[in-house]
C-alpha cells in the first residue's frame, strides 16, 4: 500500500528563508527561517499521512498497523520506523556535535530521567534512548567538519600560525582527550591569545574575498559574523577549525557520520538521513549548554580521514548510496518522462520527490507526486514509478 505523506518543518534560526519553501512549492513567511524538513515518526515532529479523506500522524498509523513495518524490521527496531529522513538547509554553521552508541543513549536517558531533568531542559542532553549514526547528501555544494585531522596535519597547522604554536606544544604533550578538554575549558583571555591575531591578520583578506575555502582562517572569521560572535566573548569551539578535516562535497556526495565522530554543518542544503533519534551532544560553536564531562565520554578521538560517499551515478537509474548503517538506507531513483521503474520494498519506505513529477502505482493504489511531496510504503508492496518529467526521488529504508 502507498500513502500520501506530509512532513513537518523546523524553524530554527540557523535555517534560510527560501530553499526549503521553494524545494516544497509552500510560501514562506517574512523574516522566517525554514531550517529543516521533517518525515518520520519522531515525537518531536511526526509525519501526517492520508488514508481517505482522514488525516493521522504516521505514528497512530504505525501502532494500528506494525504489519507495515515488516517483520525484519519489527524484530530488530521494534514497533517504531527505525529511521528519520531530512532535508536541512544550513545558512549559518550548526554547532559541533557528536552523537552517543546505543548503549551510551539508554545510559544517559535513564541516568537524566532518574534525576528529574524535564526533556525540554536547556541542559538536557538525552532526548530519548537511541543512537544516531546519519549520512548525508549535498544538494548544493556543502561544507562541514568532521573529525579529527591525522596529528601531524593538526600540528602543521598550528605551527603555521605563531599564536597557536603553544597549542601544538600542548598536542605534542598529551593525548587527545586531555587537549581537547582543555581548549573547551579555556578563558577568554586564554582564546583571545590565541585567536585574536588570526582575526586582526585576515580582516583584510577576508573582507576582500582572497581567503580559500579550504583555510580555517575562513571559517573563523565567517563563523563569527554568521553567528554574530564578538572578539570579546569567543567561542571555544572556533578553535576546532584548526583541529577537524574542512571537508568539501559537491552537489550528489555524501558522508556518513559514525557515533562519536564530531562534527558541524557550515553551509549548504543536504539530504540527511539518521537513526530515529534527537539526542545531540555539543562540543563548541554554541551559546547553548556544552556538557564537556559527556562530551569527553562520548568523543571519539581517533584520527579520521574523510570518507566520501560518491554521486548516484546517471547511468545507474536506481542507486543505493553505501553505508555501514544497519538502520537504514537511502536509494535515488532517477527517471525521464516515460520511464518506468518496477521496484519492491521488504521493509518501510518514505520515497519524496527531489526534482520533476510521477506516478505511483501499486497493486491496490495510485498517486501523482511533485518535487516536494512524499509517499509512505509499506513493507512488502511492489510498486511502479513512472516518470512524468525528468527528476529524481529519495527512498528512505532499511538496507
Amino acid at each position: 500500500m502507498i500513502y500520501k505523506l506530509t512532513g513537518a518543518l523546523q524553524h530554527y534560526v540557523w535555517g534560510g528563508q527560501n530553499y526549503i519553501p521553494q524545494l516544497l512549492n509552500i510560501p514562506s513567511k517574512e523574516n522566517q527561517h525554514y531550517a529543516e524538513w521533517w518525515l518520520g515518526t519522531h515525537s518531536s515532529a511526526p509525519s501526517v499521512i492520508e488514508i481517505g479523506d482522514k488525516a493521522l500522524s504516521l505514528t497512530e498509523f504505525l501502532q494500528q498497523n506494525p504489519t507495515a513495518l515488516g517483520e525484519k524490521s519489527r524484530e530488530i527496531f521494534g514497533e517504531g520506523l527505525p529511521y528519520l529522513l531530512k532535508i536541512l538547509d544550513v545558512a549559518k554553521p550548526l554547532s559541533i556535535q557528536l552523537h552517543p552508541t546505543k548503549r551510551q543513549a539508554e545510559i544517559g536517558f535513564a541516568k537524566e530521567n532518574a534525576a528529574g531533568i524535564d526533556l525540554k531542559d536547556p541542559k538536557r542532553t538525552y532526548k530519548d534512548n537511541n543512537h544516531k549514526p546519519e549520512m548525508m547528501i549535498a544538494l548544493s555544494d556543502f561544507w562541514l567538519l568532521h573529525g579529527f585531522k591525522k596529528k601531524e596535519k593538526i600540528l602543521a597547522t598550528l605551527a603555521e600560525r605563531s599564536s597557536l604554536a603553544p597549542l601544538a606544544e600542548k598536542l605534542r604533550n598529551q593525548d587527545c582527550h586531555s587537549f581537547y578538554a582543555d581548549v573547551m575549558q579555556a578563558d577568554q583571555t586564554q582564546l583571545s591569545q590565541w585567536l585574536a591575531p588570526i582575526i586582526k591578520q585576515n580582516h583584510e583578506a577576508y573582507a576582500a574575498n582572497e581567503l580559500g575555502l579550504e583555510n580555517p582562517d575562513y571559517w573563523l572569521r565567517y563563523s563569527m559574523e554568521a553567528m554574530d560572535i564578538s572578539p570579546e566573548k569567543l567561542d571555544a569551539g572556533l578553535v576546532c577549525f584548526y583541529l577537524f578535516n574542512i571537508v568539501h562535497l559537491k552537489k550528489g556526495e555524501g558522508i556518513y557520520q559514525e557515533e562519536g565522530i564530531p562534527h558541524a554543518y557550515l553551509r549548504g542544503q543536504n539530504i540527511e538521513l539518521m537513526a530515529c533519534s534527537d539526542n545531540v551532544i555539543r562540543g563548541g560553536l554554541t551559546p547553548k549548554y556544552v556538557d564537556i564531562p559527556e562530551l569527553l565520554k562520548v568523543m571519539d578521538c581517533h584520527e579520521v580521514e574523510p570518507q566520501i560517499i560518491p554521486a548516484a551515478s546517471h547511468d545507474v537509474r536506481v542507486f543505493t548510496y553505501s553505508t555501514p548503517a544497519k538502520d537504514f538506507a537511502l536509494q535515488n531513483i532517477q527517471y525521464e518522462c516515460g520511464e518506468t521503474h518496477h521496484l519492491k520494498i521488504q521493509s518501510a519506505g518514505i520515497l519524496m520527490v527531489m526534482k520533476g513529477q510521477l506516478n505511483l502505482h501499486s497493486e491496490t493504489t495510485a498517486l501523482s507526486l511533485k518535487q516536494g511531496e512524499s509517499a509512505f510504503i509499506t513493507s512488502g508492496s511492489s510498486y511502479e514509478i513512472e516518470g512524468l518529467s525528468e527528476g529524481y526521488a529519495v527512498v528512505a529504508k532499511l538496507p
